[in-house]
C-alpha cells in the first residue's frame, strides 16, 4: 500500500543531502518546501515555526560553517523542538553525523583507535545538539536522528537498498540511498527519539 501523500519541509535543501532528500520526497509524490539560509535563521523557533507551518513533517540537513559547532547545532535543536510543534509539525527526521554513533563495541566512533581527531569539535557539537534535541523536544514532537554508520559514498550507485547498523569506518551509503531511509521514517515511522546509523546493503 503507497504512502499517504505528506507536505514536508526539508531545511538544508541545498546540499547533497538534503537534495537527495528532496528528490525522494518527490519521486514518492509528496508536496515538498525547499528552506535555505535566504529563507529564514534555523536557529530562531519563531523563524521555524513560519517556515514549517501547513506542514506534517520535517527533514533537517543543515550546516554554518561560521558558527561554532558547539553552538550552532544545540541551536537549532532547540529552535526546532519549539518551532515545529508550535506550527502543528509531528514528525522531524534530521540529519546527524556518525562519529557520534556507538560501534558494535560500545565506543563511539569518534574515540575508536585512528580515527580522525582534527573534526573533533565539529564531531562534539553534533553530539551536542542530539543531546539539547533530547532535552528540549516536547512530546507532541516525535523526532529521530539518522546518520551514514561510517560516511557518505558521493561517487557510487544506489542500491536502492539500506540497513540500520551500529558505527563503523568503513561503511558507506549513496546520497540516494540514504534520503530513501529519510523518506521511509516520514512515512512510517519505526524509530523514536534516538540516533540510528544507516548502511548501504
Amino acid at each position: 500500500m503507497e504512502a499517504k501523500s505528506s507536505r514536508i519541509i526539508i531545511f538544508g535543501a541545498g546540499g547533497r543531502v538534503g537534495r537527495a532528500a528532496v528528490a525522494e520526497a518527490r519521486r514518492r509524490g509528496h508536496e515538498v518546501t525547499t528552506t535555505g539560509r535566504a529563507d529564514g535563521n534555523v536557529t530562531d523557533p519563531a523563524a521555524v515555526a513560519r517556515l514549517a507551518a501547513g506542514h506534517d513533517a520535517a527533514i533537517v540537513a543543515v550546516y554554518d560553517a561560521g558558527t561554532r559547532p558547539g553552538e550552532f547545532f544545540p541551536a537549532v535543536a532547540r529552535a526546532l523542538a519549539e518551532g515545529l510543534p508550535a506550527a502543528g509539525v509531528k514528525r522531524l527526521v534530521s540529519v546527524g553525523l556518525a562519529s557520534v554513533l556507538p560501534t558494535a563495541s560500545g565506543d563511539l566512533l569518534m574515540d575508536t583507535p585512528g580515527y580522525p581527531q582534527e573534526w573533533r569539535e565539529f564531531y562534539v557539537g553534533h553530539g551536542a545538539g542530539t543531546e539539547a534535541l533530547r532535552t528540549a523536544a516536547p512530546q507532541a514532537l516525535d523526532w529521530v536522528v539518522l546518520s551514514p554508520a561510517g560516511d557518505f559514498d558521493h561517487e557510487g550507485e544506489s542500491s536502492g537498498r539500506y540497513a540500520l547498523t551500529p558505527a563503523a569506518t568503513d561503511s558507506r551509503i549513496t546520497p540516494a540511498d540514504f534520503a530513501r531511509a529519510l523518506l521511509d521514517e516520514v512515512e512510517v515511522p519505526t524509530l523514536h527519539q534516538t540516533h540510528a546509523g544507516v548502511s548501504a546493503v
